[in-house]
């Protein structure tokens, strides 16, 4: 029994049989006809956990704490059996708070937003990290253009931002992008980018090899 399943994961990993979807177990990667899709099995649950986190958020406006920790839990365990040192998986978590904190204190992130990145730097090394964050913030720019032209507010919208850097430039001091209209939330909801979106996509694609 043994040998023939090392002869079937022979023939999968030298591509006998191109038609015939296999999994390596020794890489935990999927493979079609010997060619690997990249996509491992932590990968899958980061996946599966921003698809729920995204429909959290959708209905909440939250991402659960202890959520964020599980998936943290699995990154940091899955980043270990794949060989990736601690330090590496720190730095990156660190690197997502670093970056993405002061646009929390300014409001244009909610802090679930935050935490989620530094999810995703547990399951993957600095470099990747900075490719998806790049990637959500070109997909969300693209989310948010699209939004602006289906409402046709983007003079309102403009306005605003205007006004609030103005305002930033003349008190010299940092205040929250949006308060005003957190006091209304219907506008609020309206005017709202779940980022969580955005992210989500951008993951699919670093996983799909796209970016």
């Amino acid at each position: 029994m043994k040998r023939k399943l090392f002869t079937a994961l022979l023939y999968c990993r030298h591509g006998i049989g191109k038609f015939i979807p296999c999994i390596s177990l020794s890489q935990t990667k999927l493979s079609y006809g010997g060619d690997s899709i990249g996509l491992r099995y932590y990968q899958s649950l980061l996946l599966l956990l921003l698809l729920l986190a995204a429909l959290a958020d959708l209905k909440t406006d939250r991402i659960p704490n202890g959520f964020v920790l599980f998936g943290i839990i699995m990154g940091v365990s899955g980043n270990l059996w794949n060989n990736l040192s601690l330090r590496q998986t720190a730095v990156s978590m660190f690197l997502a708070f670093l970056l993405l904190y002061p646009l929390f204190k300014i409001g244009a992130l909610g802090a679930g937003d935050v935490k989620i990145f530094m999810m995703i730097g547990s399951f993957w090394d600095a470099r990747a990290l900075l490719t998806v964050l790049a990637a959500a913030f070109v997909i969300g720019a693209l989310c948010s253009l699209i939004k602006l032209l289906a409402e046709h507010n983007g003079r309102e919208r403009m306005y605003y931002f205007w006004s609030y850097i103005s305002e930033v430039v003349r008190t010299r001091q940092w205040k929250i992008y949006g308060e005003h209209m957190a006091q209304d939330y219907e506008r609020y909801r309206k005017n709202k980018i779940h980022f969580t979106i955005p992210v989500l996509f951008s993951v699919a694609l670093r996983i799909g090899g796209v970016i």
